[in-house]
């Protein structure tokens, strides 16, 4: 498994990073040792990366489990601030004091700390930050003393939607360790400017969304059919039918397998190839996931040439956010 170092520390981070949103059932229910043994089949391959949240179920949980059970050096952990905004959050601006009343901050942070059964956590995020709050105000404050007390390493943001562009500000503050943001062929808009603002400010990327969940690994098709509480139920038809969607996949299938095994190999190989990517997360709550995401990362790179045509010629920009949240306003 290649690594990155993490820009404000230096140490190695895998550049695949295994995501856990998985554990939160909402991809579909699963056995709690299931997601264990994934976890630890990934750790055991040299992922050395875990992103989770307060937000995702019992997911800081059964990580802790996990790490209780694993014998080798410890990964890096990063989780995510709950916010109290409700859906509306994730696709306009809401006050802070909506998102994270004065003390929340700390008090999340301190759950996490219980949850995962750890004395310091690595990287902690807020799960959403716009930039009508400013780069201060006493929710950045909370973050830095979580620093100062040597509860909390790193500090950063997870951006909410799709424009990434809103972070520049905080991230050329200084204040910040990281940000998360969405990075894919689809939508790499975050390599025009964020991430070489990233790179100059010594700012980790967490790129999430890699697969532009799971559309981008070819297993999507006309027939499939997602259970009603599955996260990504009218995800793929209510923006753009999803013929529309498909003929934009099909259009990638040109590369394989003369520069990647797979479509998911391709969209993973295009991202951790993305200048200035600390790191890439992926579900892998299952098994095969990991095993195939793994195996991506073991092929040689792109070729520059084909990188380039990805990122230029097959953008396919939507928000998700439109169906996510404000359908259900």
């Amino acid at each position: 498994m290649r690594s990155t170092p993490f820009p404000r520390s230096g140490e190695p981070i895998s550049q695949l990073g295994f995501g856990t949103m998985g554990f939160a059932g909402w991809f579909g229910d699963q056995e709690e040792s299931d997601w264990i043994d994934s976890l630890l089949y990934a750790l055991d391959r040299g992922v050395s990366f875990i992103d989770t949240a307060r937000a995702y179920g019992h997911s800081e949980r059964i990580v802790g489990k996990a790490l209780r059970q694993w014998s080798g050096q410890r990964p890096f952990v990063a989780t995510k601030i709950e916010s109290l905004a409700g859906p509306r959050g994730w696709g306009t601006p809401v006050a802070p004091e909506l998102t994270y009343p004065p003390g929340h901050v700390r008090a999340s942070a301190l759950r996490s700390l219980q949850e995962l059964a750890v004395d310091r956590i690595d990287l902690v995020q807020l799960h959403i930050w716009w930039p009508t709050w400013g780069v201060t105000g006493y929710w950045m404050d909370e973050l830095q003393q979580l620093k100062d007390e040597g509860l909390v390493r790193h500090v950063g943001i997870s951006i909410p939607d799709h424009r990434s562009d809103m972070a520049l500000p905080l991230v050329e503050n200084g204040l910040i360790d990281s940000v998360q943001t969405i990075i894919n062929i689809f939508d790499p808009l975050a390599l025009d400017n964020l991430l070489p603002a990233c790179r100059k400010h010594d700012v980790a990327v967490i790129a999430r969304c890699v697969l532009d969940e799971g559309g981008l690994t070819g297993t999507l098709t006309e027939d499939t059919v997602f259970a009603e509480d599955d996260y990504r139920n009218r995800y793929f038809d209510e923006i753009v039918p999803r013929a529309v969607y498909l003929e934009k996949v099909d259009a990638l299938r040109q590369y394989v397998p003369a520069h990647a095994g797979s479509l998911a190999a391709l969209a993973l190989k295009f991202v951790v190839q993305s200048p200035g990517v600390t790191t890439a997360i992926s579900s892998m709550h299952v098994k095969e996931f990991c095993e195939e995401n793994i195996a991506a990362l073991n092929e040689p790179p792109l070729p520059a040439e084909v990188f380039d045509r990805l990122r230029f010629k097959h953008r396919f920009i939507k928000n998700f956010n439109e169906t996510k949240i404000f359908a259900e306003q």
